[in-house]
């Protein structure tokens, strides 16, 4: 690397940075020769996707994504992030996603340079967020310091993301390849199963390694990742990395974009073909002089710092924020602290209080998380008090995080050009509906609800114990919003369910279905999580909700006519999205 290209080191935690001066430098190129007319429109949008910027439903704005591997934010990051929100989005926020990044909507096409520099000055990279590349790296929030876990994966995280970026294939693939690491106490809580590349921590015999994984993924072909090989050394990781991206760069379809993920590539040529692929690729890289594993060095963890004894918060909200919001971590006396975030949307007066928080309560990171929320961690025990105060003070001390009403939702279309219906509209709706019945969420801990604005699944409706998908009808020869609902997705620790279609219910209705179907699992299926939902009969589910999905010229009303959070009458209005531009 020459010293333009050396990621930035600004972070105030001895991370090193993603991010490069080149990227940005290549991207006003680019730009001025499309503005000359010297590059297609169509290679200058296959460009600016490779470096996060994406098109949205509105002309004229554009969407930033920005690349956060392993969901770590340091505060000077997140100064930078409430920047860019606050000075470049027409909502004055930012939006974190399922996938631990975070994305700014409404972002004029002539801000996005000044945009993609100011995250670069902490590292921040777009580089690879959108298009045909390898995206960002999710990882268990809580690595590092959950209790039992085979060992810290942070380390390996930062390692393939850093390996993979700028990579000679990762930006040339057929089809976006995402990727995940975790295995936190021998469950899948970074939903690998559902990912085209996943390593999950392992231990043999006394050493540490990963199971590794292919294939996974959601949207119309829904696969659970196939298991390409059960245990290797941790040492190999970049090497199994490589023979996996190697082999989807030679096999994945370019001609059918729709088909071209790596699930369809394993599914076209079979499993046995794929490991044969796989295996030889492994062995290649043998040959060629395998790929030397570095980790990165690591932020010391912070000491215990006396206090008092741990002070009871006077506030009344306190307990029930405690009991959903704080777990205890493997490091005595420290407890980690998940930050409820409605919709995953975030604030600038928010962030910049974060970025304080971080350094004051925590391990001066911040770490995001696939329910769309934040994670502060090394939180001295007897400072949960006083930092349940601050968080009050900011908005951000919302109970019910990772319980039923801690409802996640992507965009739709607020901003996405392929979503159907507007499903963060559902989204606040059916959290009211559930705040409003704290005996269901009580009753049923195991449960969790997800809602996608269309089939591609973003909002991971396909793997929540109640899922829905937006979806229109005609009544009257008018479009009526509906959502399909799907029951008992979910994810083990061997692998992913896919939750089953039961109904269609018109957009108003959805609230109404939801509390009957919650009333159902706490009458019969209390304590059974999804798996009551994989074993009950589809018929009695049906009759529950069949006056409800019914809708006729006779009893549709004018508001079944407008989406929710709308006020306009409801059209179809996809439009070509650029997911695989």
């Amino acid at each position: 690397m020459s010293a333009i290209e050396q990621p930035h080191n600004t972070l105030g935690s001895g991370r090193l940075g993603f991010s490069s001066e080149a990227d940005l430098d290549l991207f006003v190129t680019k730009l001025d020769s499309f503005e000359k007319g010297e590059l297609s429109s169509d290679d200058w949008r296959s460009f600016r996707l490779l470096n996060g910027v994406y098109g949205q439903r509105q002309d004229g704005v554009m969407m930033i994504r920005a690349k956060i591997p392993g969901g770590i934010l340091t505060p000077p990051q997140l100064e930078a992030l409430a920047d860019v929100a606050e000075k470049w989005t027409l909502g004055k926020k930012g939006h974190f996603t399922t996938r631990q990044n975070m994305q700014f909507h409404f972002v004029q096409a002539a801000d996005v340079e000044s945009a993609l520099r100011r995250l670069a000055e902490t590292g921040i990279t777009t580089k690879e967020a959108c298009g045909h590349s390898v995206r960002n790296w999710t990882c268990c929030p809580f690595a590092g310091v959950a209790e039992g876990e085979p060992f810290d994966v942070t380390p390996y995280v930062e390692a393939l993301a850093r390996h993979l970026l700028r990579g000679p294939y990762s930006s040339t693939l057929p089809r976006k390849l995402k990727p995940s690491i975790g295995g936190c106490c021998g469950t899948d809580c970074s939903q690998a199963f559902i990912n085209d590349l996943g390593f999950l921590a392992r231990l043999r015999e006394g050493k540490i390694g990963f199971q590794v994984l292919a294939g996974g993924g959601l949207s119309t072909l829904r696969r659970s990742a196939l298991v390409v090989e059960e245990f290797i050394p941790a040492t190999e990781v970049l090497e199994a990395a490589d023979a996996v991206v190697r082999v989807f760069h030679r096999i994945g379809n370019r001609d059918n974009k729709a088909k071209a993920r790596l699930k369809w590539a394993i599914d076209k040529i079979g499993a046995a073909a794929f490991l044969d692929a796989y295996f030889a690729e492994r062995a290649l890289i043998k040959k060629e002089g395998g790929v030397p594993l570095v980790l990165p060095a690591q932020p010391e963890p912070p000491v215990l710092s006396a206090g008092l004894p741990q002070l009871i918060s006077r506030l009344e909200n306190y307990p029930a924020w405690a009991k959903d919001s704080v777990r205890p971590q493997k490091q005595a006396g420290f407890s980690s602290v998940t930050i409820r975030l409605v919709l995953g949307d975030i604030s600038v007066s928010q962030l910049r209080a974060l970025a304080h928080l971080a350094a004051a309560f925590g391990e001066s990171e911040l770490r995001a998380t696939n329910e769309q929320n934040v994670l502060l961690r090394y939180v001295p025990s007897w400072k949960l008090a006083l930092l349940h105060q601050e968080l009050v003070a900011i908005g951000l001390a919302k109970s019910g995080a990772k319980t039923l009403a801690d409802v996640t939702s992507c965009p739709g279309t607020a901003s996405c050009k392929l979503a159907v219906t507007a499903s963060r509209g559902l989204a606040s709706l059916l959290t009211d509906a559930i705040e409003a019945r704290p005996d269901l969420v009580a009753a049923a801990p195991e449960l969790n609800v997800k809602i996608s604005g269309c089939p591609h699944g973003c909002g991971q409706h396909y793997i929540a114990g109640i899922g829905f998908q937006g979806g229109m009808r005609k009544v009257k020869g008018r479009a009526v919003p509906q959502y399909l609902v799907y029951l008992g997705g979910g994810i083990r620790s061997d692998g992913a369910d896919f939750g089953r279609l039961v109904a269609k219910v018109p957009a108003r209705r959805a609230p109404q279905a939801l509390i009957r179907l919650l009333e159902l699992y706490v009458a019969e299926g209390r304590g059974r999580g999804p798996v009551f939902w994989k074993e009950i009969s589809v018929d009695p589910v049906k009759s529950l909700l069949v006056d409800l999905t019914e809708l006729s010229e006779i009893d549709a009303i004018a508001e079944d006519f407008i989406d929710l959070g709308e006020t306009q009458a409801f059209e179809l209005m996809q439009a070509e999205g650029e997911c695989s531009a």
